[in-house]
Order: C-alpha cells, then structure tokens, then sequence
C-alpha cells in the first residue's frame, strides 16, 4: 500500500506495531471537518472540497477517498436526521436512482479511471455555469427536467470516482428548490445516498484504506457530527439570498479547485 513519505513523517509506531498519527496533524484534522460540517449545511456541499486536501497530508489519494467518504456519509446522516422534516421526498423522482446508479459506477471505476481530466472538464462546467446565470436570460431559465437526470449521474459518478459530488449536484438542486431548509435537507439526504453507494464498494476493492486510518476517521466522524449542530444554527439564521451567493461563490471556487487538482 502507498502511504508516501508524508505519512511516514507524520506516524509513530506504538509498542503493539499500530499506527498513529501525530497529535498537530489529528488536531488539524479535527478542525477541519468540524468547520468543514458547520459550512456545509446551509452551503449542502464543500465538505469533500475542503477536507480531503487536509487529509491528502496524510495518506495517499485512494486512501484519502474511502476516509472523506466515511466522515461524508455520517454527516449526512447527521444532518438528515436534523433537518428531516424538510427533506423533499418528490425530488427523488428527479435524482435519486441516477445518483445511486452513477456511485456506484464512479466507485467500480476509481481505480482504472483517469480521475484529472473528468475534473479539469467539471471544474470549467462549475466556472462558467454560475456565471452565465448573472446574465438576465439566464436567470429565470428553468433547467428541462431531463436534465436532472443527467445533473444526479453526474453527481453520483463523480462523488464515487473522486469524492467529489455536491458543487455539481448544487447547480441542478438549487434551480427546484428555493427554500434554504428544503434544500439543505434534500441536498444532505442525496448526499447519503452516494455515501451509502459507494462506501461498500471502496470496502470491497480496497479495505484498507478505512480499516488502517481507522482512529483518524472516527475523530473526523464525531467532529464532523458536532459541526451539523452548529451549521444548523447558522443555516436558521442565515438570508435564503445570502446562502444561494455563498452556494453560487463555493460553485465556482469548487470549479478552481477541481482545475487545480487536474493540472496539478
């Protein structure tokens, strides 16, 4: 298994030959999937964007996946079960399937798959999609319900080859529901659904990359639990207005970001 020199760096081996983790690096970590958790429920995606650099310091990029991807599924989890009188069932006749569907094909793929160019194409889809909607044409063009067909495999395909799956399902959830506490909800519960879709399959072909980094994810996990709560309270508080410019600006800088990775 590859680890790299960065994770040897950062581990010491106890008496019993375990692996731990160096305590600035677990405190980095901890940090970052709490404020992580707490800026995505009103955002309903950037967790993945915004953890898996931090643990990329630590393990190698497939690892990395199946680790995020565990923290991902319980924070949704999380916030499902906060937020579940919001969600709006009915949108899974729009997503749901294709989303589960294109996980799991993301997820049998990720190991033969040249993941740089699928993000390189959707880091630009993300850069000028956002900003063709300041055109006035555009703003009140209502996406054909086709579409979301393709916007949910697209989102489940790409959460499952790379982890990376909200900024793009955001662009196509947000154009039908308006309000911050529906789309909150039911962006949180089809974020499970990918979670669920593609975990086993990453158990399946590579174990290890959860079983051995096992402390790690589960001091992820709680901290990621415990910013649902607060990122509750900031979404109850938060203008809808506010929350869609802040979804629009994490779109595009998720879309820079997806283009840093690809030619980086």
């Amino acid at each position: 298994m590859e680890s790299g020199k960065k994770l040897e760096s950062r581990r010491t081996t106890s008496t019993k030959g375990t692996l731990r983790l160096g305590t600035e690096i677990i405190i980095l970590a901890i940090v970052a999937s709490f404020v992580a958790a707490a800026l995505t429920v009103p955002a309903g995606f950037g967790l993945s964007t915004m953890l898996t650099p931090v643990v990329l310091m630590l393990m190698s990029p497939h690892e990395a996946v199946a680790v995020v991807a565990v923290v991902h599924g319980a924070h949704n989890a999380g916030k499902s079960w906060s937020l579940w009188e919001n969600i709006n069932f009915q949108a899974f006749r729009h997503y749901g399937i294709w989303l589960i569907l294109g996980a799991i094909i993301g997820a049998v793929l990720q190991n033969q798959v040249p993941q740089k160019p699928l993000l390189g194409i959707m880091g630009i889809f993300l850069i000028l999609l956002p900003l063709l909607t300041l055109n006035q044409s555009w703003k009140d063009y209502r996406l054909p319900e086709a579409n979301d067909r393709i916007g949910g495999f697209g989102s489940g395909f790409m959460g499952g080859l790379s982890g990376h799956q909200g900024a793009l399902r955001a662009m196509f959830l947000t154009s039908r529901l308006s309000d911050k506490m529906a789309y909150a909800a039911t962006a949180s519960i089809f974020a499970l659904c990918v979670d669920l879709s593609r975990i086993p399959v990453y158990l399946f072909f590579r174990p290890e990359g959860i079983t051995e980094n096992w402390e790690l994810t589960v001091a992820l996990v709680v901290s990621a639990l415990i910013g649902v709560k607060t990122g509750k309270q900031w979404l109850q508080s938060m203008k809808s207005e506010s929350i869609r410019k802040g979804i629009m600006i994490g779109i595009i800088a998720s879309g820079f970001f997806y283009l840093f990775e690809a030619v980086a």
